[in-house]
Formats: structure tokens, C-alpha cells, sequence
């Protein structure tokens, strides 16, 4: 039998993607017109049981971008194409990831997946995260505003950057997200993202 969770995410998935549909086929149009190669990227991500799937998001780096530099994208980053750099700003690029709540791949709310070589299954607190399926957004996504890119500014440093002041705070967010989830705590957490959305303000950081 299906968890409410799983329920509540079959169902929102399936109606924001018919109703963005159109959406959907603007920004398919708009990233093919810009610069050559696919419409979507497909990152490789660290799921639910330690599994690896691939997460679905609208291109917005140049064709084979993961060959010509880190896999961290930082502030300015030349190998973000033009229409990338919008999608990003509005969070656009991560509507196909829709299509992994479907698959049952991600929820809409969850820890957010991270790239297999930044994970260590090993680790209690990691072994807590991976325990339930990642999600669009989170308790992490919101508290850092969007402003992740901010802190990733010096390529030299990206991934001790990362490692040691971005995804510490992350993964102790998302380890009380698992602890106390409920499906009106996602509601709340959607309802914030979509405001963060609409109006990205740094000083709209959600306190979590």
C-alpha cells in the first residue's frame, strides 16, 4: 500500500507538470535556440539505500560542461549559457525533476540529492539522510535562500568550500527534515519554496 507521502507526491507531480506543460515547451524551445546539445542534463545523484539514479534538470551549461571544468558550478561561471543563468536565478532548471517523483526516484520534499562523491554512506549522519528518498526541495534549500553560489565564488576552492561550509549545515538540516516529516511540514516547506520562488529576496531566508 502506498505511504500519504507517496500519494501526496504522485499527485502534486502529475498536476504542476499538466499544468507548466506549456512551460515545458518554452523553456525545451528557448535552451535548443540558445546553444547547442540536449534539453535536459542528466546528473548522476545518491538516492534513497545509497542507490545511484540520474536527476533530470533543463540544460543550462554548455554541451558536455562536466568536461571542461568542476563538477561544483560557481559564481560566474563562463560554461553557463545564457538562458542557464536565467533558469537558474528562477529555479526553472529544476522542473523535469518531476519526472524522478513519478519514477518514485525523489519526492517533492527531502533532502536534497547530492553527487556520489560528495556522500559517505559510512557516516551516521549520512546513513540517517539516505534512509528516505531525496527530495526537490528542503529544509537546506530554503535556509540557504539560493544564495549557495554566493559562498562558491573562488573555483580554486570549490570543493573545500563546499565540503566545509556549505554541506555541513545541509545534511544537519536535513537530518531533522527525516526526523520530524509530516505531510504538513511539506506543504509548509513547498509553500515557502514557491514564495522564495516568486520573490527571491536574500532577506526572505527561511529560518528552519
Amino acid at each position: 500500500m502506498m505511504s500519504l507521502k507517496r500519494i501526496f507526491d504522485l499527485a502534486a507531480a502529475t498536476t504542476v507538470l499538466i499544468i507548466l506543460f506549456p512551460v515545458f515547451l518554452f523553456l525545451s524551445l528557448a535552451i535548443k535556440l540558445d546553444s547547442p546539445g540536449p534539453i535536459f542534463y542528466k546528473a548522476r545523484r545518491i538516492g534513497r539505500g545509497g542507490l545511484l539514479f540520474y536527476m533530470y534538470k533543463f540544460r543550462t551549461m554548455v554541451a558536455q560542461a562536466d568536461r571542461s571544468g568542476p563538477a561544483l558550478t560557481y559564481k560566474a561561471d563562463p560554461r553557463i549559457t545564457r538562458v542557464g543563468r536565467w533558469l537558474r536565478k528562477v529555479r526553472l532548471d529544476e522542473l523535469p525533476q518531476l519526472i524522478n517523483v513519478l519514477k518514485g526516484e525523489m519526492s517533492m520534499v527531502g533532502p536534497r540529492p547530492e553527487a556520489p562523491e560528495f556522500v559517505r554512506a559510512e557516516q551516521p549522519l549520512w546513513s540517517q539522510v539516505l534512509s528516505i528518498a531525496p527530495g526537490m526541495c528542503g529544509m537546506a534549500q530554503l535556509a540557504f535562500a539560493m544564495d549557495e553560489s554566493e559562498v562558491l565564488a573562488d573555483v580554486s576552492t570549490l570543493d573545500h568550500d563546499y565540503l566545509t561550509q556549505i554541506l555541513p549545515v545541509k545534511l544537519q538540516l536535513d537530518v531533522r527534515y527525516v526526523h520530524t516529516q509530516s505531510l504538513l511540514l511539506d506543504i509548509t516547506l513547498l509553500a515557502k519554496t514557491f514564495w522564495l520562488v516568486v520573490r527571491p529576496n536574500r532577506s526572505a531566508a527561511v529560518r528552519v
